[in-house]
C-alpha cells in the first residue's frame, strides 16, 4: 500500500494530465490525422523491445535483486542496449518498404531510441528503490509532453509531426536528466561489463521480445484491421475511444509498479501463497469496480474530453473497458512468471492471446465493424487470463475466488450490454448493477480504504516526529 500510494501520486498525475490533452488532440487533428499519429506511435512501441533486445525489463529485474551489484548490472545492460540500438539504426531503412510510413520513418526511429534511453534510466532508478524519484520523473516527463504539445500543435501547427515529436523530445530530456542528476553516470563509471551477467540478462530478456510483440498484437493490431477494413475515420474514432479505458489501465499500472517490488521481496517467504491470494482478491475487486465506473460515465468523458466530431466513439468504450479489466487481471498472473523468472511461459500465453486476437479480428470485424475488434480484444484477454490462472498455480499456489470473480464478470458484462444497447434509462440499470457489484466487493473496498488511511497516518506521524526531533 505504501509503494502504491507513492507511485500512484506520480503515475496518476502524469497519466491523468495526458488524458486531459485529448481536447487538444481532437481539436488540432482530424480523425484521420489522429489515427496516423496513433499508428506511428504504436508501430514505434512494437519496435521498442526489438531495438533494445528487451533489456530494459531485464535491467529492472536483475537490479531489483538485493544481492546484485547494481552498477555492474547497469553497465552491462547499457552495453547491450547500445549494441542493439546500433543494429536497429542499420536496419531501420527497411521501414521504407511500408508505403504508409513514407515520410515518417525518421520519426519512428527517434521515438524508439528516445523511449529506450528513458526507459533504461527510469527502470534502473525504480529498481534502486527510489520510488519518489521515479514518480517525479514521470510527472516531469508528462509536463514536458504537455508543454511541447502546446508549442508544436497550437503555436507551430505541426500536426502529426508535432504529436510524435513532443513525446520524443520529452523522453530524451528526462533520460538525460536522470543520467546526470540521479547519479547514473557515477554507477556507469563504477560498474564493470560482465559477459556472464550479459548472458543471464539476455536469457531473461530475449523471451520478453516476442512476449511484448504478442501483447502489442493483442492490444493494437485491431486498429490496423479497423483502418484496413473500415477506413481512417472509423479507426480514428476507435483510437480515441481507446483513451478512456486508460483510466482503468492507469489504476492497474500504479498497482503493478508497486506490486513488482513486493512480489520479488516476498518471493522466498513462507506466507507467499496467502499474500498473493489476498492481494489478488483486493486487486480484482477494485479493477471491476473502477471498470464499472468508467462504463457508466463513458458518455460524460467523451463530451468533456473529445471534440464534437468524435462523439460517436463512446459506443466502443464499454467493451474496451471490460477488455482492460481482464488485461489487468492477466498482468497480475504474469507477475508470478516475473518472480520465478519464467519468461517462456509469458511468451507462450501471450502468443496464444495474439493468435486468438488476429483470428477473431478476421472473423468479427467484417460483420460488426469496429465493435467486432473491441469484442476480439476482450475475448483474447479473457482467454489468456484463464490459461494463466491455471498455470501459475504450479509455481505459487494461491487462492482465487472463482465464484466472486464470475459474479463480477457477469455484472460488468451486464453494465456493458445495457450501455452499448442504449436501452431506455440504461444508466439506471447500469447503476443498479454497479451497486450490486459494490456490495459483492464491499470487504475488499473497505480494506483498501482502511489500509490507505492507515499508511497516511503513519507518514503524518513520521513527519511530526521528525519535526519534533529537529526542534530538540
Amino acid at each position: 500500500m505504501s509503494d502504491t500510494i507513492i507511485l500512484g501520486i506520480g503515475t496518476f498525475a502524469s497519466k491523468a494530465l495526458v488524458l486531459l490533452l485529448m481536447p487538444l488532440y481532437t481539436a488540432c487533428l482530424l480523425p484521420g490525422q489522429f489515427n496516423t499519429a496513433e499508428l506511428i506511435s504504436q508501430t514505434a512501441n512494437l519496435l521498442i523491445p526489438l531495438a533494445c533486445l528487451g533489456i530494459t525489463d531485464g535491467l529492472f529485474r536483475f537490479a531489483l535483486d538485493s544481492r546484485a551489484d547494481k552498477p555492474t548490472v547497469l553497465k552491462t545492460g547499457v552495453g547491450v542496449l547500445a549494441a542493439a540500438s546500433a543494429g536497429f539504426l542499420l536496419l531501420s531503412p527497411l521501414l521504407l518498404l511500408i508505403d504508409y510510413f513514407i515520410g515518417y520513418v525518421w520519426l519512428i526511429v527517434l521515438y524508439v531510441l528516445a523511449a529506450n534511453f528513458h526507459a533504461a534510466s527510469a527502470q534502473y532508478v525504480r529498481a534502486c528503490d527510489r520510488p519518489r524519484l521515479f514518480a517525479a520523473q514521470g510527472i516531469l516527463n508528462t509536463a514536458l509532453v504537455i508543454g511541447f504539445n502546446l508549442i508544436f500543435l497550437l503555436r507551430l501547427d505541426m500536426g502529426v509531426y508535432g504529436f510524435v515529436l513532443s513525446v520524443v523530445v520529452s523522453d530524451f530530456i528526462v533520460g538525460l536528466l536522470l543520467l546526470i542528476f540521479a547519479g547514473l553516470y557515477r554507477d556507469l563509471a563504477k560498474g564493470k561489463f560482465d559477459p556472464a551477467l550479459m548472458r543471464e540478462l539476455l536469457r531473461y530478456s530475449l523471451p520478453m521480445i516476442p512476449t511484448t510483440i504478442f501483447w502489442w498484437i493483442t492490444n493494437v493490431s485491431d486498429r490496423y484491421f479497423v483502418t484496413w477494413l473500415c477506413g481512417d475515420s472509423v479507426s480514428g474514432l476507435y483510437a480515441a475511444a481507446y483513451k478512456i479505458p486508460t483510466l482503468l489501465t492507469l489504476v492497474c499500472m500504479v498497482f503493478y509498479e508497486a506490486w513488482q517490488f513486493s512480489a520479488v521481496r516476498d518471493a522466498e517467504e513462507k506466507v507467499q501463497s496467502e499474500f498473493f491470494g489476498r492481494v489478488f482478491g483486493y486487486y480484482s475487486g477494485l479493477m471491476f469496480l473502477v471498470g464499472s465506473g468508467v462504463v457508466l460515465f463513458c458518455r460524460v468523458f467523451v463530451r468533456l474530453l473529445f471534440a464534437p466530431g468524435y462523439a460517436g466513439s463512446w459506443v466502443y468504450i464499454p467493451v474496451l473497458t471490460a477488455a482492460a479489466v481482464f488485461s489487468a487481471l492477466t498482468m497480475f498472473m504474469g507477475s508470478v512468471y516475473m518472480v520465478k523468472k519464467k519468461t517462456r511461459l509469458s511468451f507462450l500465453t501471450s502468443m496464444i492471446g495474439a493468435l486468438g486476437n488476429v483470428a477473431l479480428n478476421f472473423a468479427l470485424i467484417p460483420f460488426f465493424g469496429a465493435q467486432g475488434a473491441a469484442v476480439a480484444t476482450l475475448l483474447s484477454f479473457l482467454l489468456v487470463f484463464l490459461i494463466r490462472a491455471m498455470t501459475v498455480q504450479k509455481y505459487i499456489k494461491f487462492r482465487v475466488d472463482y465464484i466472486k470473480l464470475s459474479a463480477n464478470a457477469l455484472l460488468l458484462g451486464g453494465i456493458c450490454a445495457v450501455a452499448v444497447a442504449a436501452l431506455p434509462l440504461w444508466w439506471v440499470w447500469g447503476a443498479g448493477l454497479a451497486i450490486v457489484m459494490l456490495l459483492v466487493n464491499r470487504r475488499e473496498l473497505y480494506d483498501c480504504i482502511v489500509g490507505a488511511l492507515g499508511q497516511l497516518r503513519v507518514w503524518r506521524s513520521r513527519r511530526e516526529n521528525g519535526g519534533a526531533k529537529k526542534q530538540e
